[in-house]
């Protein structure tokens, strides 16, 4: 019998079988303070819910009860539909609608930029939200909260 030291590490080594266990922290929400602009609202800033992407790995029930119970109203989401299914959330638009939360779905590929037309779209949308009192969030894809 071999010694334990000259065993082949993979006889050992399950890790790349065993499941990932999804991050059991609450997702992270920086709200910005809209003063500056003579809004009293605030805006939710956080990462992308549910999202399993090398060392994260969210759980995106979990983080949508989390979102629901904070009280957001509406979501603004840049993620494309790609980018959706490439972090594994391909159904998140799907469950903000079940949830009862709006979503604003204006696409822009990572490392992107909106057109004016888009830029005007969003705004105004977000201009909507925030004159009637709606607890209003806006993530991207992978980017960490923004300390406030």
């Amino acid at each position: 019998m071999k010694p334990p030291s000259s065993m082949q590490t993979s006889e050992f080594d399950s890790s790349d079988e065993e499941p990932i266990e999804d991050e059991q922290t609450p997702i992270q929400i920086s709200w910005l303070p809209l003063s500056r602009v003579n809004c009293s609202q605030f805006l939710g800033l956080c990462a992308l819910p549910g999202c399993k992407f090398k060392d994260v790995r969210r759980n995106i029930q979990k983080d949508t009860e989390e979102l629901k119970s904070y009280g957001i109203q509406d979501i603004f989401v840049f993620c494309t539909r790609g980018e959706l299914s490439k972090y594994r959330v391909p159904n998140l638009l799907d469950l903000y609608h079940q949830y009862g939360i709006i979503t604003h779905h204006h696409p822009i590929p990572d490392g992107g930029t909106p057109d004016i037309t888009s830029c005007c779209e969003i705004m105004e949308e977000l201009e909507i939200c925030l004159k009637n009192n709606r607890k209003t969030l806006i993530h991207s894809c992978l980017s960490p909260p923004i300390p406030v």
